[in-house]
């Protein structure tokens, strides 16, 4: 009898033991976090995580099935390609698409790289040219943002409709199984709960692909602003060339003067948060900025005619846009470059202090920003592959820029990255312009292409031999 006591005891410690240690087990597996780790700085800069997965991310094989469930809240075929990503040959994820395992599965995040990578293309039969660090064209993050409330609202955003579409792709556990059973209502909840917080954009312009509002959800999400009316599209700005902007101001605004606290501050807006902002991978992100120079114009450029345009250059535009430059990454103020004032007004002195005060109590603070009356007088290299021009945009070519406003395009078609080699920019106008781009209407508020009239007086033969300098920066 005590023998059978002793056994019935070790029978029952060894199951005891085996639960704690399952337990342990699957609390490893879900509370266990794993971040891909890249060691080219430009793989970093693309795919690298700034902890954006956990806040803002969905599971990635969710994210995967999507547009696959859903494509009828896409602009046109191609799945996240309809929304401006851009796959590198050999990846699994778009351009600016993170992966990092948090709570037991992997989720997706963005990176700096989903609006700060550039594509072109010289045909539109053409796989795009990808530059890490210029502004993309062609990503449409608002209606990013749309696609996942549009499928979050249908009623087919179900554990029993995704489930299957994952499952085709990647056999799962029965363990796995069980979490997105759990995960994909959850996951509708929270693309619900943030839909919610962007439904002001619905009262206003929309920002189209290649442009933003930048802080007007930073604003509202993140230092608790009232929501006011005001409009902040703005263009994505290059990153490249950093080495050469110290001491500039940030921002279309300038409303920073730190490259550190832009960066932080970056990641915030992304989807990190103070408690797992990740500084060491930002600063990797700070020191490939820094560093990366943008692409020489692509095709062949006369020099005879750049070298006439040289010296137009430098009498009408290296002050305020030359390296060097009196004004060059300094603020002119919004009355003299007479350009729309709206993303000016976005950004208020409530919200720069609440911004500086955000910060307290960790390692890392914010003590630059700041409100300002001007827009930045910005430095011209990789001016080719910048286009639209203007703040917000608002100008397709440089040939337009130079024209007076009133025959400037009252309306284009922005995110179409195919080189307008003739007038400097991006292709514009006509069917393929229409079909894969939006069609920004200048009318609408916070889409004026007034102002900038420098060089809008100089003789055509002029402006021509300037534009072939500017190729050249």
């Amino acid at each position: 009898m005590e023998a059978l006591k002793n056994r019935t005891g070790k029978i029952i410690t060894t199951i005891v033991l085996v639960l704690v240690l399952l337990l342990a087990y699957l609390g490893w597996a879900v509370l266990r976090e794993e971040t891909p780790y890249y060691d080219s700085p430009a793989d970093h800069f693309k795919y690298g995580s700034i902890s954006t997965e956990q806040a803002e991310g969905v599971p990635l094989l969710i994210w995967e099935v999507l547009p696959r469930l859903f494509p009828e809240y896409l602009p046109r075929p191609g799945g996240y390609t309809a929304l401006g990503m851009t796959w590198e040959k050999g990846k699994e994820l778009p351009v600016g698409i993170s992966r990092r395992r948090v709570l037991g599965m992997e989720r997706q995040g963005i990176t700096c790289a989903i609006c700060h990578t550039a594509t072109y293309r010289m045909r539109s039969q053409d796989s795009p040219v990808i530059v890490p660090t210029g502004p993309s064209s062609k990503f449409n993050s608002l209606g990013y943002l749309r696609f996942l409330e549009a499928c979050a609202k249908d009623a087919r955003f179900t554990s029993d409709y995704i489930l299957p579409e994952i499952e085709y792709n990647h056999p799962l556990t029965l363990i796995d199984k069980v979490v997105y059973r759990v995960a994909i209502p959850i996951t509708r909840k929270l693309i619900l709960k943030q839909s919610q917080e962007f439904e002001w954009t619905k009262s206003r312009p929309t920002w189209g692909p290649g442009r933003i509002d930048p802080f007007n959800p930073v604003k509202f999400r993140m230092l608790d602003q009232p929501i006011d009316d005001t409009i902040g599209n703005s263009d994505m700005m290059p990153l490249w060339n950093q080495k050469l902007r110290s001491g500039f101001a940030l921002h279309w605004d300038g409303l920073e003067t730190s490259l550190t606290e832009t960066v932080n501050t970056g990641a915030l807006g992304d989807g990190a948060t103070l408690k797992n902002i990740p500084i060491d991978d930002l600063q990797r992100v700070q020191k490939y900025i820094i560093e990366y120079e943008p692409p020489a114009y692509p095709l062949l450029i006369d020099d005879r005619l750049a070298q006439q345009g040289q010296p137009i250059f430098e009498q009408n535009c290296a002050t305020c846009h030359a390296f060097g430059g009196n004004r060059t990454g300094t603020l002119i103020p919004q009355e003299e470059v007479g350009t729309d004032r709206h993303r000016l007004d976005m950004w208020t002195a409530a919200a720069a202090e609440a911004y500086n005060d955000f910060a307290k109590g960790y390692p890392f603070k914010f003590n630059n920003l700041r409100k300002t009356d001007g827009y930045l007088s910005v430095a011209l290299d990789g001016l080719w592959l910048r286009a639209p021009y203007l703040h917000n945009g608002s100008v397709p070519t440089l040939e337009d820029l130079l024209a007076p406003p009133a025959q400037r395009p009252p309306v284009f078609y922005r995110g179409f990255d195919v080189l307008d080699s003739e007038k400097v920019g991006f292709v514009s106008q006509g069917d393929e312009a229409q079909y894969w781009g939006f069609k920004l209407d200048t009318s609408e508020t916070g889409n004026s292409n007034q102002g900038h009239l420098y060089g809008t007086d100089l003789p055509s033969q002029d402006k021509t031999a300037l534009i072939e300098y500017l190729k050249t920066l």
